[in-house]
């Protein structure tokens, strides 16, 4: 049988984590992985989620039937309030609930994206965002920066040339580099998008994961007093659990209808129940001081596997200590090929992602991204004696 797929197919790519994760299978149970994003099990909330759920059965039927498409209000109406917080003033009724911020960022490709059009983003950045923006036929396009964020030079140039349908950043712990983009950088973005009416989407999974609670971040969302240019969104994924997948995305009106529309047709809402159970948590759990314990015992988890980074020939290695979220991003000597160092490491039982597939355009193949948050700190060790071996080894061997 010969299948008349559509045209955009030709885009659809399969995640080099994804394949990464396959090669680590294959090699068994004992191979400790620092290759994907995952949170710690052992820090789930798991009693309060239980009873969450059974406060939702204890509320009627009407609790399992169909919901809004835009989400279980009440749940709008608390994520309205924690997000003031952080100096983001939205309505319940300007926040749509989505299976995960993924959904968020495919629904506003859907709502801007033609073939052809350009979108603008950091490099390196987000495998699944620019997935999501190919697989529409767009065209993604790096913009120059360094640890403080984009820099608006080359962002103007390239506004001017491109005119990009939006600017995609994860401006505070980001994925995969962890850095945390500085203020002036983030006013500087803002500007621009002011000045040529370009909408920022701006990703923020990993926000909330705090080590210097000092230290203030402020979201680009929250600068944006207009309104008018910034598409927020975030998840609970990695503060709850990830398998409620629930996220959420504001922003400005006109963009969310669409949205909504949009979402609509593709799966007519996200599951109601889960909502109704993440509000219960929201208004019976201190979720404040979860986060407070998970950014705490994640600096430990850091700290373990930065120490051992530590040990290493620093002509052949160099990091930045991240503040937050989830990652340490390493660069090697240029002599060395990750994907190839991955290979030899797998074989001493550890695994990591390369960094080369997390860049736009040219990519560095001496990266890697290391995940801290997934394993217990006794693994990290265990792990790291391994990776650290390894690493060794390969520059003796080299």
């Amino acid at each position: 049988m010969s299948y008349r797929f559509a045209e955009r197919t030709k885009m659809f790519k399969t995640s080099a984590i994804r394949e990464i994760g396959g090669m680590i299978q294959k090699k068994g149970k004992d191979v400790i992985s620092f290759a994907g994003g995952n949170p710690y099990e052992p820090y789930f909330p798991n009693a309060e989620i239980k009873q969450a759920f059974e406060r939702v059965f204890e509320s009627g039927n009407a609790s399992l039937q169909y919901g809004l498409t835009t989400g279980f209000m009440p749940l709008r109406a608390a994520i309205s309030e924690r997000i003031k917080s952080k100096g983001i003033q939205a309505k319940p009724e300007d926040i749509l609930l989505t299976t995960g911020s993924q959904q968020s960022i495919d629904l506003l490709s859907r709502v801007m994206l033609s073939p052809g059009d350009v979108v603008l983003t950091e490099n390196p950045t987000f495998l699944a965002a620019v997935q999501s923006f190919e697989s529409y036929e767009a065209k993604v396009v790096a913009v120059e920066g360094d640890k403080d964020g984009m820099d608006p030079e080359d962002l103007e140039r390239k506004i001017k040339q491109y005119q990009p349908k939006f600017i995609y950043v994860v401006p505070t712990f980001s994925n995969p580099d962890g850095k945390v983009w500085s203020e002036q950088r983030r006013v500087a973005l803002l500007e621009l998008a002011y000045r040529y009416n370009t909408i920022i989407l701006e990703d923020d999974p990993y926000g909330d994961i705090q080590f210097h609670a000092e230290e203030k971040y402020t979201p680009i969302a929250a600068m944006d007093h207009r309104k008018t240019q910034v598409v927020y969104t975030s998840s609970f994924s990695k503060t709850v659990v990830p398998s409620l997948r629930i996220g959420w995305v504001t922003g400005p009106e006109p963009v969310l209808k669409y949205m909504s529309q949009i979402k609509e047709a593709a799966d007519l809402m996200s599951s109601p129940l889960d909502q109704q159970a993440l509000y219960y948590l929201l208004r019976d759990m201190d979720l404040d001081a979860h986060i407070r314990m998970l950014s705490k015992n994640y600096y430990q988890h850091m700290s373990i596997m930065q120490n051992y980074l530590k040990t290493l020939d620093h002509s052949m290695v160099s990091w930045v200590e991240p503040k937050g979220g989830m990652f340490i991003w390493v660069k090697v000597h240029e002599s060395i090929n990750a994907t190839e160092l991955l290979a030899q490491v797998l074989e001493h039982g550890v695994a990591f992602i390369p960094g080369a597939p997390f860049f736009v355009e040219d990519p560095k193949q001496n990266t890697l991204r290391l995940n801290f948050t997934h394993s217990s700190p006794e693994k990290i060790q265990i792990g790291m004696e391994r990776l650290t071996l390894a690493f060794k080894q390969s520059v003796k061997l080299g």
